[in-house]
């Protein structure tokens, strides 16, 4: 699902979780140029993937990013397993400069979903998210640990979910793409933390 390419020499690290918050839900607004999106973190049932996130969040790898896929039922014909999501990534000066790949917090141990509303990072291989995320639209159970979206079967990690702007988000999975790319891009204007 990813479409950051990996090298053979990247190693995949644990992020040190965060301790600032205290075990209290994160947010975090996703300003883009079709509205802003509103998302709460789960820190204490994710906490790599969140602390992963959060780094790219606050050393603004987020601002100038991009929204560039868009996956329906229409735009994924050679699939067996289909899909719904919105997926982001870093601004592109940033693409080559992405912190190293992190630990798969797989669904079977954090109990998180794919939800509507769902955010999960991207990834190829296990252990090898960077900084592409996705959100789901509508509920993606093929994208949790034993699915066969990915033929490995370790599902995506997901790590919190969408409480304001859904709309955003179709508005999103709607605008016009070639294929599963949009085009335009939807530009992510910041991703700031919710005080």
């Amino acid at each position: 699902m990813s479409t950051i390419v990996i090298t053979a020499f990247a190693l995949a690290v644990i992020v040190t979780p965060l301790s600032a918050n205290d075990g209290k839900a994160i947010r975090v607004v996703i300003h883009t140029d079709k509205g802003d999106i509103y998302v709460e973190l789960d820190s204490v049932r994710a906490p790599i993937t969140v602390a992963n996130f959060l780094r790219y969040v606050d050393q603004k790898y987020y601002d100038g990013g991009q929204f560039h896929r868009t996956v329906k039922p229409a735009n994924q014909p050679n699939s067996k397993v289909k899909i719904e999501v919105i997926q982001a990534g870093v601004r592109p000066d940033k693409a080559k400069a992405e912190f190293p790949p992190i630990k798969l917090e797989r669904t079977r141990d954090t109990k998180l979903k794919h939800l509507d509303g769902t955010i999960s990072m991207a990834r190829d291989g296990p252990d090898t998210a960077t900084g592409d995320f996705f959100i789901c639209l509508g509920p993606q159970p093929e994208l949790d640990f034993g699915g066969k979206r990915n033929p490995d079967g370790q599902g995506f990690a997901a790590f919190g979910r969408v409480v304001k702007g859904m709309d955003v988000v179709k508005k999103i999975q709607a605008a016009p793409a070639k294929e599963q790319t949009l085009t335009p891009p939807i530009n992510i204007l910041r991703v700031v933390r919710q005080p």
